[in-house]
């Protein structure tokens, strides 16, 4: 029986990391968290390239084209929404994570789910505080070993499969 499970080897991969700039006291942090664990993890400094988005509500569609340029191992999206006094937080926080959804079931690569929903700013930041806590940390761990469960998968070393601009397999042309 062969197992085939993601190790945390970042050495070579390449990532995208998309940041919602609204509640920046909470994102900051959780970027932090993700950007010591990828470089504790082997991945080189400058194969790791940052996306800062107004809310968490523009990150589905900036994850979605960083997925399907083909230059990403894995996208991770880091995200604080806080619930208010009306419904806005169920709406931004449904559809967050339902674009989030599509935009890794579309897309050849992990895309990460790295946003907090919480109902207070002090959960928030007891989300995005020491690494063992902080949800960035772990969005980048689930990262890192997705993109090398996806290499094994995949028998390449470090190669991506061609996509169409759906995201999908490119099919291979008859001559």
């Amino acid at each position: 029986m062969a197992t085939l499970e993601g190790k945390l080897e970042a050495k070579g991969c390449r990532f995208g990391i998309i940041v919602s700039k609204y509640n920046e006291f909470v994102t900051s942090r959780l970027l932090a968290g993700a950007m010591d664990v990828l470089v504790e993890a082997g991945a080189d400094k400058d194969a790791i390239d940052v996306a800062f988005v107004p809310g968490a509500y523009e990150i589905p569609l900036v994850a979605r084209e960083l997925g399907k340029s083909g230059r990403y191992d894995a996208v991770i999206c880091l995200g604080a929404i806080i619930r208010g006094e009306t419904p806005h937080f169920e709406f931004i926080s449904s559809e967050t994570s339902r674009g989030i959804a599509r935009a890794a079931l579309e897309m050849s690569v992990p895309v990460i789910f790295g946003v907090l929903t919480t109902d207070t700013g002090k959960q928030a930041l007891e989300r995005s505080a020491e690494p063992e806590r902080n949800r960035g940390s772990e969005a980048a761990r689930t990262a890192v070993q997705m993109a090398d469960l996806m290499k094994q998968l995949r028998g390449s070393k470090g190669q991506s499969l061609k996509s169409t601009a759906a995201g999908r397999p490119a099919k291979k042309r008859k001559k």
